[in-house]
């Protein structure tokens, strides 16, 4: 049975822009828009040569402060590729950064936290997060409202088990044995672990629907190394205390996760109206798994899911993929096309605009 109330289709909270005709939101909603709606996690970043020229000599982290700056970098694939949703540019660690956590991004590594976060005093330690300290992000998202137009801003949080795998490891990991053994022997430490995790994830994007943002988005980027049993006991609560947590606003609510086949069902069930889909299982096995979730009554709306490798392959190839995968998601209620996971940083950037007039010529 679903734990959050369903997605409204109201009008715009006082601040939020009005979007009516917006491709994006109407198939993040199950509708389908005269056409198909296209964006890109990673969109912009390192494989936009004005992205590199604009953050040369900036340490990440800065950047996500920077009201000015992460405005730019956000419109910047805006305006190269057409997409019909640009995201904010920020980092699921943010927040935690924002708090006072002693966790940066190590250039070639990823997250790294100073001090490992296995015990109780440790998690005791973990500060809250306070609006204010997000309002520099705030006073960005409300440049990128003025200046995008018609075009949705997506904001984001990291969900809780994939920000505690972070804090648990001290960095990215590739088994997540330190989480899973913490999660297991100590379910309670788990738990209150995650449920303070939530607590930041849930002020963030609060603080970016407050400040104007059309969709959210919460990855759970490593949920995927779960089954599904461990998920639904250890994730979903904690996800869906998120996920409810922003159901008042109205805005389209997506969930995403990598190698996330097998928890698809669940990830609905955590109270997503929008189901990201990584490149391993086709877009209509996707769909017929999600119609198993308690919210089965309910619109089927996904994105996703062409393989990021791809988009290094020769044209005939990616285009045949392309047709593919638009064609797979007509499956759903609704389909945003997007990939499997992230823009891989040596992509030519021409080859995105290309990919972009082709799902909108479909």
């Amino acid at each position: 049975m679903s734990q959050t109330t369903p997605l409204p289709r109201q009008a715009a909270p006082s601040g939020r822009r009005e979007l009516p005709e917006a491709p994006f939101l109407a198939a993040a909603r199950g509708e389908r828009p005269a056409r198909t709606p296209v964006w890109f996690m990673r969109q912009a970043g390192r494989s936009l040569p004005e992205y590199r020229a604009l953050r040369e000599g900036v340490p990440m982290l800065d950047a996500c402060f920077d009201p000015e700056m992460l405005a730019e970098i956000t419109l910047q694939p805006v305006r190269r590729h057409g997409v019909d949703a640009a995201i904010l540019f920020s980092d699921i660690v943010v927040p935690l950064k924002a708090a006072g956590v002693d966790i940066d991004i190590v250039p070639g590594t990823g997250p790294v936290a100073a001090a490992p976060v296995r015990d109780l005093a440790a998690v005791k330690a973990l500060p809250e997060l306070e609006p204010e300290q997000v309002s520099k992000v705030a006073d960005g998202i409300r440049l990128l409202v003025e200046r995008l137009g018609e075009t949705p801003l997506i904001g984001f949080a990291g969900a809780p088990f994939t920000l505690a795998s972070y804090l648990i490891e001290g960095g990215p990991s590739r088994n997540h044995e330190h989480t899973k053994a913490l999660m297991h022997s100590e379910p309670e430490l788990w738990h209150q672990l995650a449920g303070r995790l939530a607590d930041v994830a849930l002020t963030f994007l609060r603080a970016q629907l407050d400040a104007g943002v059309d969709a959210v988005q919460l990855f759970d980027s490593w949920a995927g190394a779960l089954s599904e049993r461990d998920y639904r006991e250890f994730v979903l609560p904690h996800s869906a205390k998120v996920l409810a947590g922003v159901a008042d606003h109205g805005v389209p609510r997506i969930h995403f996760g990598v190698g996330t086949g097998e928890l698809l069902a669940a990830m609905r069930d955590a109270g997503a109206d929008v189901v990201g889909v990584d490149w391993r299982i086709p877009l209509d096995e996707a769909v017929r798994r999600l119609g198993h979730s308690g919210r089965a009554p309910e619109k089927i709306a996904v994105q996703g899911n062409l393989d990021p490798a791809l988009l290094h392959a020769s044209w005939p190839v990616l285009e045949a993929e392309v047709r593919r995968i638009v064609e797979e998601g007509k499956a759903a209620d609704g389909h945003v096309f997007n990939l499997g996971h992230g823009v891989l940083p040596g992509v030519d950037p021409d080859v995105l605009t290309r990919v972009v007039g082709l799902v909108h010529e479909l």
